[in-house]
């Protein structure tokens, strides 16, 4: 019984840290969406701003993996 309750636990926390890996495609949708509204206003700038762009996109999806990575360990660690 007690086996099974701790299994579950994993599997609850497992599926909270899977949704930052859904929410991560949120957080670079977010960042590629204000990058174009920007880039639309002021198209002189924009090529300034193409590295910081990307800067953020990978840290947004680096958290992704990281929830990804802690779900993982979590249904499947011992």
């Amino acid at each position: 019984m007690e086996g099974d309750i701790a299994q579950m636990g994993q599997f609850i926390g497992a599926g909270i840290a899977g949704l930052g890996a859904g929410l991560a495609a949120l957080g670079v949708g977010n960042v590629a969406g204000n990058f174009l509204a920007g880039a639309l206003r002021n198209p002189s700038a924009a090529a300034s701003q193409t590295a910081t762009l990307f800067i953020g996109i990978a840290f947004a999806e680096a958290l992704g993996i990281f929830a990804f990575l802690t779900a993982l360990l979590l249904m499947f660690a011992v």
